[in-house]
């Protein structure tokens, strides 16, 4: 049994806290969590810069929706100040398969990259 490390709970908190409504609906809170440098390739297959998913997350999340559902959540510390996370998410439906790197930083644990690659129920 892989044992605990402070930097990858830090990492989990920080991915979990990316999936709430309240802090999706705040640029300050999702800004506070992302990497100056972050990137990711969605499972729309569009490239987000910080600017652009932050601004998209404020616009489209609806506090009304259904959960985000995650799962299969795993972690491993890839040097020092790098966690390396994956995780399965299900939202309204649609399932995908996420990785995404958190960096330490002087602010603390900042997510760094993302990625997330749909997958269908049945083919698990």
């Amino acid at each position: 049994m892989p044992e605990h490390d402070p930097a990858v709970e830090a990492a989990v908190e920080g991915e979990l806290a990316l999936l709430d409504p309240d802090v999706r609906r705040s640029p300050e809170r999702v800004g506070a969590l992302l990497h100056p440098d972050f990137h990711e390739f969605g499972a729309s297959g569009r490239h987000w810069s910080r600017a652009a998913i932050m601004a998209a997350l404020t616009e489209t999340t609806d506090l009304e929706s259904p959960p985000v559902v995650t799962s299969q959540v795993r972690g491993v510390r890839l040097a020092p100040d790098l966690v390396h996370l994956t995780f399965d998410t299900e939202y309204d439906g649609r399932h995908a398969h996420r990785s995404s790197l958190w960096r330490r930083t002087e602010d603390g644990w900042l997510l760094y990259f993302h990625q997330a690659t749909p997958f269908s129920e049945r083919q698990e």
